[in-house]
């Protein structure tokens, strides 16, 4: 058995058989194209498959070496790579510029970070493994732009519309680049060193050649705006860098905007750090101690069990400490089942993230009704949960030793776990007012009531909804 059937074999035993079978299919038939920063999310949509499930499946194949795991700061304009990771670690807070934007952001997990997964060169050799010899437009289908980028199938086509005229350049060499400048805005750009120009075509149509002269180094400077007519231009190109680069002449006209308009879901970091199986799979030290990226919005549930302290008293340590890992168990079950991630334990308690308010509330319910039923294989009524949720922006950071949460948001939500009294599930209005949330307490017949209540930290009571 050779080292890909037996790690192929390895995941068979851990995953599903349906989603192995895809990603065996995947890895032994799909072009080569297809095994370059998957989308693990368009990969479930065209198998039809769960989108948890094949997560899952990616993290452990990933971690038997099957596939090698990058994160990608992506430009929210364009939808180019600004920077490829192969860990988190690596991702800093600043700004990152995009020349072919002629715009910096500032990275969020949530909206800038794109995880995606590319066959190892162990399991097989791939064209994307040695990028330098992709043409022009595999370069930037594979490198260049990121897995949220909807390619449509005549893509090299229409980008051959879009183009007035390219050429690869070796590194050290010159070239010239005679062409008809047409009245449109025109961005000469490399996808290789991301160093762009910008050429303002206007006014009456000139015979006269025009000259401009464009050098490609490791320096990245800022992007520049020149006046030209339409007409002809004799353009000179120098690579000072030691790799080629790929420099073409685009129209910035609507055909380039539809183009990179089609946009698809991806897997983002934020979403990727709330699942369960990566924490369990590649453990919390994802980020550095020093680190501090942000999240646009995460939704937090905290738990606790009320009369906790009196329940060791009437029935005793070991039995209360079984009960309590048992409601941890289920707890953590459901969380997992809700595309969550339990983030840590505080004595009884449990911290939980979840990518949406829907999930956190979905698993809410869910957790009520199995306390309900642990209750109720044992005859008594010992555990009684109180829940609490809210969501909004936040920071990952490493705390204790471990990849946790920072901020605002994170401290309402414990407080708001602390309004709730037994039973209750309380949440403030960004998971109520969500569309995800109304739908799904609409569909079980349940109308949150609202009430405000003065809450540590803020200087204004806080709008809270119990959902009965």
């Amino acid at each position: 058995m050779n080292e890909t059937e037996s790690l192929l074999d390895a995941l068979r035993r851990s995953v599903e058989p349906d989603v192995h079978c895809a990603i065996e299919d995947l890895i032994r038939l799909a072009p080569d194209h297809e095994l370059s920063r998957i989308n693990v999310l368009s990969f479930a949509a065209k198998r039809g498959l769960d989108e948890e499930r094949v997560i899952a499946a990616f993290l452990q194949a990933a971690r038997l070496g099957l596939f090698d795991l990058s994160w990608n700061v992506l430009c929210p304009g364009c939808g180019g790579v600004l920077a490829a990771n192969a860990s988190l670690k690596s991702v800093h807070a600043e700004n990152y510029d995009c020349a072919l934007c002629a715009a910096g952001y500032e990275p969020t997990l949530d909206e800038m970070v794109d995880v995606t997964f590319t066959v190892s060169p162990r399991v097989r050799r791939i064209a994307a493994h040695s990028p330098n010899t992709l043409p022009a437009f595999e370069y930037a289908r594979q490198v260049f732009w990121g897995s949220g980028i909807d390619l449509p199938d005549n893509a090299e086509k229409l980008i051959g519309e879009i183009m007035l005229d390219s050429i690869e350049l070796p590194p050290g060499e010159k070239a010239i680049l005679s062409l008809q400048l047409p009245a449109e805005f025109v961005i000469v750009f490399d996808a290789v060193t991301h160093a762009a120009l910008f050429l303002d075509v206007k006014g009456p149509p000139t015979r006269e050649r025009q000259e401009l002269s464009v050098v490609f180094n490791k320096v990245r400077t800022p992007t520049g705006t020149v006046e030209m007519r339409p007409g002809p231009l004799r353009l000179s190109l120098e690579n000072r860098t030691d790799e080629r680069v790929l420099p073409g002449l685009w129209i910035a006209g609507d055909a380039l905007h539809e183009l990179l308009g089609r946009r698809r879901p991806f897997l983002t970091a934020k979403r990727l750090l709330s699942n369960q199986t990566f924490r369990e799979v590649y453990g919390t030290d994802t980020l550095e101690t020093d680190q501090r990226l942000k999240i646009t919005s995460l939704t937090f549930l905290f738990t606790d069990l009320k009369g906790s302290t009196s329940l060791y008293e009437r029935v005793g340590d070991l039995a209360a400490y079984d009960l309590v890992r048992a409601h941890f168990q289920v707890l953590n079950e459901i969380v997992a089942a809700e595309a969550g991630a339990v983030v840590k334990t505080i004595g009884d308690a449990v911290m939980a993230t979840f990518p949406t308010p829907a999930q956190a509330v979905a698993a809410a319910l869910r957790m009520r009704e199995a306390m309900l039923e642990l209750n109720e294989k044992r005859e008594r009524d010992d555990l009684l949960i109180k829940i609490g949720i809210h969501a909004g922006p936040c920071l990952a950071v490493m705390l204790n030793d471990r990849q946790d949460y920072f901020g605002q948001t994170v401290n309402i939500a414990a407080r708001v776990q602390g309004l709730a009294v037994a039973r209750s599930i309380f949440a403030t209005g960004a998971v109520i007012q969500n569309a995800g949330t109304s739908s799904l307490l609409e569909a079980a017949g349940l109308k949150p009531s609202s009430q405000r209540r003065a809450v540590a930290g803020l200087s204004e009571e806080l709008a809270v909804y119990e959902i009965p």
